[in-house]
């Protein structure tokens, strides 16, 4: 069986296995799969960025046209070298099981063909194909367990130039898991809060991973969300005059464009309308913030609430590095994402 137990696949990818052209990876982890698939590319020395060796198909469009994907995978590039075909958004597509059933019988020599899937069931038509061919592998993804969260705490970390004190660990422990995206996202937060220093303090977790989900913050980053400019104005104004940090605020707007993220993830991939990816969240969404949520979701797609998150991460570290201006700066950079929310709405994505 072509396949790699979850506790193998980090192994795996620690090194390009030829044998193996054609790569499926798949699992309820998003955010590990999106992780994996990155780190497959690069083993592959290809950049994702250039159109010429790194094509990029969704698995609706081979589904509707199986024989698109032989012939992209047996086109000789322009520049020569090798090339990767990149189908995203795998499902449940009979169409494209049937496709890559007929590429691993006889897959090209100087082509990667990677698969990127959601959760598919044992024996489902595109796992089985791939488990049962020698010339692929199957990688699945699945949350964390503590030994994975210890893991990507220690690399983290490290990258950071970091340490970080054993309660402040167990309290961080508690808080992750579940999805790898957020995970890293969380630790990235408290990377930039600890910023200049040497070791992350128990009281540095507690102010980014604690309940930042006040009314008085809800407030502020809901406005923003939905491009309400008047609300959102107010809103801060009224947050800051109670002397609240305004730090809380940016990590509460981290933390809801990373929920927002993950339920647009399922209306791209799966299809499902705003409504429905809102009632399908968890952990469950407040009844009474599911209308806002919708809206937001009108506003937002996968990529641009991405873009969201990596702003607001350079105004946290822009912020700690200009502490006496740190208000106008979250200030100012929010309000621009409220202005771009409202734009969306308007031209209706």
């Amino acid at each position: 069986m072509a396949q790699k137990k979850a506790h193998e696949v980090d192994g795996f990818l620690r090194r390009l296995d030829r044998s193996y052209p054609v790569i499926l990876v798949y699992g309820p982890d998003k955010g590990l799969v999106s992780e994996r698939v990155d780190i497959f590319i690069k083993l592959t020395g290809l950049s994702k960025d250039d159109p010429f060796a790194v094509i990029r198909l969704d698995a609706d469009d081979v589904n509707a046209e199986p024989g698109r994907l032989s012939d992209e995978a047996n086109t000789i590039s322009m520049f020569g070298g090798e090339r990767l075909i990149w189908v995203r958004n795998a499902a449940g597509q009979k169409g494209l099981a049937e496709a890559v059933a007929f590429l691993v019988k006889d897959p090209p020599t100087d082509t990667f063909i990677l698969v990127e899937a959601g959760d598919l069931k044992k024996g489902a038509g595109l796992r089985a194909t791939v488990e049962q061919s020698a010339s692929a592998m199957a990688l699945p993804c699945y949350s964390d367990d503590a030994r994975g969260i210890d893991s990507t705490i220690d690399h983290v970390l490290t990258v950071n130039q970091l340490q970080i004190a054993l309660d402040a660990r167990n309290l961080l422990k508690e808080s992750l898991g579940g999805d790898r995206l957020a995970t890293r996202a969380e630790l990235e937060k408290i990377c930039l809060y600890a910023h200049g220093r040497e070791r992350i303090t128990i009281s540095d977790v507690r102010d980014i991973i604690g309940d930042v989900s006040a009314t008085s913050y809800e407030a502020v980053v809901d406005a923003m969300m939905v491009g309400n400019i008047n609300d959102f104005t107010h809103a801060f104004d009224r947050v800051i005059g109670t002397g609240s940090s305004s730090f809380l605020v940016l990590s509460g707007a981290i933390r809801q464009f990373q929920s927002l993220q993950t339920l647009r993830y399922g209306m791209e991939a799966e299809g499902k309308t705003a409504g429905s990816a809102v009632m399908a969240a968890r952990p469950p969404i407040f009844f009474a913030r599911k209308k806002l949520v919708e809206t937001a979701l009108q506003c937002w797609n996968s990529q641009s609430c991405l873009r969201a998150i990596e702003r607001l991460q350079r105004t946290v570290l822009e912020s700690r590095r200009n502490a006496a201006l740190s208000i106008p700066i979250i200030r100012q950079s929010m309000m621009a994402l409220a202005a771009e929310a409202g734009r969306n709405s308007r031209s209706g994505r």
